[in-house]
């Protein structure tokens, strides 16, 4: 029975596509050819390896990576990347190691393969830092090779075309990090066709109900505007024709539901108010017949002022070429024309994966290095994300880098540069080159004196003016866009103010973590450690770094915490850190022994807030202090806690159990309206002595024909064992109602 054979009868739900079936049964009849047995080797190692493996939808897991190299076929990519879409989720998967893959089928492939896959088996303390991490070493592999993220684009575009099998809440998440990350990623390599798919299905889950408004609305005027559209092809077709001008294709075509979506947003319009929601695309043969196309279509057709823009002399980064004109139609209604070469829409369609299926250029890897302008957006990518090590910051900064709605200034060679819109004669100096930002004194803008806060527009001409003696203002930092440069700035700042920066640092992670065996602890293996693993050489850098405010004081006392961890035996604590501190309103808390109260913060000061007095059970976060008192454990919800900074916020949990095994017992106050009768305070500790519950504070308020208000300190073990003594005191007949005191505002201290 051949391979193929097996695999239908196998796999009976399985659309086998046309390509691979006639790719498995050539290489059954024939296996001379190198790349299609590297093809087919690919799939039947996948195909062995996800057998048993189901995706939400029910379908075989081989489903996906069928269509995945499906995807990188149909955009060109040569054998090495359609085996690695059929291999790209085995390390993640399976136990196969890449230094397995690299035996089996080459570096090449183990090289697409290991960018792509997900860190999952790595622990980091939040989703931010694992997404981080995630587009870090995602990025630093593109720039080994380019295909490690068209590989990727095709894995999450057919996920994304299945996402209706997940839970809604996952599809927004996936939804979400796709229209910020990859679909802009998609943009940047000009790969038109991902984009238009990854955005229309982005919105689909993000505002779903518009998505099916404008996709409602659309279909029904579609024979209308098909209708105009062909009136006015008819008019272009004949004029080109007598002209002389070949024409390769000449069609309309609807603009995708995103993009009309944000036109609407854009211009705060109905969609009835939006016009041109179907564009005219012309492909000629050459650059020549663009341009003659073009005066056809004004001479037809009133063309609509400041709407034309010349993509051929002046590209997009991302490569893109088209003539674009807007004019007004025989309706009356506005009409984009765009107008290209059949290799400009070759680039369009598929981008930096076109020379892949158009051109003979050997290999397809493409390292930054051998690209210089192609690729100038990822290698500025590659330098700020080096000396961003907060994880928030760096997919902020990743989300504004990778739109690209750019500005094209020129230097005074004539040199063209684009920068992000809204950048600035700064941003201009840093492109330039570092030392140019830092000796800035001034700017010329189309020969005239500038300030340096102006936002940059299209066709200016920008001079930098240099001094010896000139440095950074940290005022820059305001209104600079550019993350290049506002990463220069920094780093000058930090070299410049370092005694300063590590004295504020040091302040910082004392307040932090208590005066209490400090100076001990900086000198310490575990110390030098946490600066290696927050990416500092030496622990001067990494509190320098601190008080410069590059690294979070939350950053520094997790990464501390999990070398404690990893180094303390369970059942020893260090003198130096061993805790002993009162909270108002509670208990002494003693640490000394093998097991703390709290996980997750081993080894460092910290108290019970006395504003919620949280139990075991509840969920509850840890907040850095300002103080000497090290970390205060609250509720999480707790008011006091909306005020504080996330850099200061520490995940933390309960420990049910002391060294001796005993459940730990914490300190709640409640106060009770009862009935004002002789023996009813008797009768609700004798309740709670039933229940082995220590009271250790007890008073009682009474006033003339009211209520009396008791009010009780317990014992509690956790939080189920508290409410169900609540429910007991209220199930007796003389009282009135039981609430749990919180402390107050006022006993809030950080």
């Amino acid at each position: 029975m051949t391979a193929i054979t097996v695999l239908e009868s196998s796999l009976p739900s399985l659309e086998i596509p046309d390509w691979l079936r006639q790719c498995l049964l050539e290489d059954q009849v024939e296996q001379s050819n190198q790349d299609r047995n590297l093809i087919c080797r690919a799939f039947n190692f996948a195909y062995n390896l996800h057998e048993g493996q189901y995706r939400k939808s029910g379908e075989p897991y081989i489903a996906h990576p069928v269509a995945v190299a499906g995807l990188l076929r149909d955009l060109g990519g040569d054998c090495v990347t359609i085996a690695a879409g059929f291999l790209h989720d085995i390390v993640e998967d399976t136990d196969i190691t890449p230094e397995q893959i690299e035996e089996m089928f080459g570096f090449e492939v183990r090289c697409l393969v290991e960018g792509v896959t997900k860190l999952s088996k790595f622990n980091f303390s939040s989703t931010k830092e694992r997404q981080a991490e995630n587009f870090r070493r995602m990025f630093l592999a593109m720039a080994q090779d380019i295909r490690v993220i068209v590989v990727k684009l095709a894995d999450r575009l057919h996920n994304m075309r299945t996402l209706e099998h997940l839970k809604p809440e996952k599809q927004r998440r996936i939804a979400l990090e796709t229209r910020e990350i990859f679909a802009p990623l998609a943009n940047r390599l000009g790969i038109g066709r991902f984009k238009w798919e990854l955005e229309d299905l982005c919105f689909k889950y993000l505002e779903p109900e518009a998505y099916r408004e404008i996709q409602s609305l659309i279909s029904e005027r579609r024979s209308d505007r098909e209708a105009r559209i062909e009136k006015v092809l008819d008019t272009l077709r004949s004029q080109m024709e007598n002209l002389g001008i070949k024409i390769l294709e000449l069609k309309g075509r609807p603009k995708h539901l995103y993009g009309i979506y944000q036109k609407m947003q854009r211009q705060q319009k109905k969609f009835e108010e939006i016009y041109d929601i179907a564009a005219i695309r012309i492909i000629v043969e050459a650059n020549e017949q663009c341009y003659r196309s073009l005066a056809v279509v004004h001479d037809a057709f009133k063309p609509i002022p400041g709407r034309f823009k010349d993509y051929i002399g002046l590209p997009k980064p991302n490569r893109y070429q088209s003539l674009h004109t807007t004019v007004v139609g025989s309706n009356g209604r506005p009409l984009e024309v765009q107008i290209r070469t059949l290799e400009m829409h070759h680039i369009a369609e598929y981008g930096i994966a076109a020379h892949w299926k158009y051109k003979e250029t050997g290999s397809s890897e493409a390292p930054v290095n051998s690209d210089d302008e192609k690729f100038t957006w990822l290698r500025q990518l590659l330098e700020w994300q080096k000396d961003l090590k907060d994880a928030q910051e760096y997919i902020d900064n990743l989300k504004d880098n990778l739109f690209e709605d750019d500005v094209y200034v020129f230097t005074p060679n004539g040199d063209v540069i684009s920068l992000a819109r809204g950048s600035t004669p700064v941003d201009f100096a840093y492109r330039i080159h570092t030392e140019v930002g830092n000796h800035m004194k001034g700017a010329r803008i189309n020969d005239r004196w500038s300030v340096l806060d102006r936002s940059l527009e299209n066709g200016d001409i920008v001079e930098i003016i240099t001094q010896k003696n000139s440095h950074p203002s940290l005022d820059w930092l305001n209104f600079v866009v550019t993350p290049t440069a506002r990463n220069r700035i920094r780093q000058w700042y930090k070299r410049s103010h370092r005694d300063e920066n590590l004295i504020r640092g040091k302040g910082l992670l004392e307040k932090g973590l208590g005066k209490t065996g400090f100076d001990s602890l900086m000198k310490s293996e575990q110390m030098q450690l946490t600066a290696q693993k927050c990416n500092y050489q030496t622990v001067d850098d990494l509190l320098a770094g601190l008080g410069y405010g590059e690294v979070t004081l939350n950053h520094v006392v997790n990464r501390l915490r999990d070398i404690t961890k990893e180094q303390q035996p369970i059942e020893e604590v260090k003198p130096e850190l061993e805790i002993e501190t009162h909270s108002e309103h509670t208990q002494p808390i003693h640490s000394r022994g093998k097991k703390f109260p709290i996980a997750g913060i081993e080894g460092l000061l910290y108290h019970l807030a006395g504003c919620c007095k949280p139990l075991p059970g509840e969920s509850i976060i840890g907040v850095v202090t300002r103080s000497s008192r090290g970390i205060s454990i609250h509720r999480q919800g707790c008011s006091n806690v909306e005020k504080v900074e996330a850099e200061r916020l520490v995940p933390v949990s309960w420990n049910p159990i002391d060294e001796a095994g005993r459940p730990l017992t914490y300190p709640v106050d409640i106060q009770i309206e009862a009935l004002d009768r002789v023996g009813v305070l008797r009768d609700i500790l004798t309740r709670l002595s039933d229940q082995n519950i220590n009271v250790r504070n007890a008073g009682v308020q009474t006033s003339p024909n009211k209520p009396a208000l008791i009010s009780l300190s317990l014992d509690i073990r956790d939080r189920q064992q508290f409410e169900y003594t609540l429910n007991r005191m209220k199930n007796m007949s003389d009282i009135l109602n039981v609430r749990r005191l919180a402390q107050g505002n006022s006993n809030f201290q950080d």
